[in-house]
């Protein structure tokens, strides 16, 4: 989970819950995912402790690290200050919207014939 790769594959995911589940799922299943989605990514914003299956692959240096940076930017996180921090939060408060248009693209492409 990276602020580059979650946009896109909220989309993904949204699509995904109302092209393949029953309709009285996808409500349950849209809370899981954001729960999944903030919590990893929140934890590798913070850098909690077990989570470099997630970052080391990408080379980064921390959870942080690859959360702004993602293995393509050069984005300095070793101290951030608030301005970064509120963009942070700021772009973590767009997550619902990605997987809202997701379910809304799910739902478009779904009624076609």
């Amino acid at each position: 989970m990276s602020f580059l790769f979650d946009p896109p594959m909220l989309v993904a995911s949204g699509v995904l819950i109302e092209r393949a589940l029953p309709e009285e799922q996808r409500d349950v299943a849209e809370a899981a995912t954001l729960g999944v989605f903030f919590g990893s990514s929140f934890g590798l914003y913070h850098n909690v402790p077990g989570l470099g299956l997630l970052w080391r692959p990408f080379r980064a240096r921390n959870g942080r690290d690859f959360m702004w940076n993602s293995g393509v930017f050069g984005v300095n996180t070793d101290n951030l200050g608030w301005p970064m921090h509120a963009l942070a939060g700021t772009i973590f408060a767009t997550y619902p919207f990605f997987l809202k248009l997701g379910r809304r693209i799910g739902r478009r492409f779904a009624s076609q014939p």
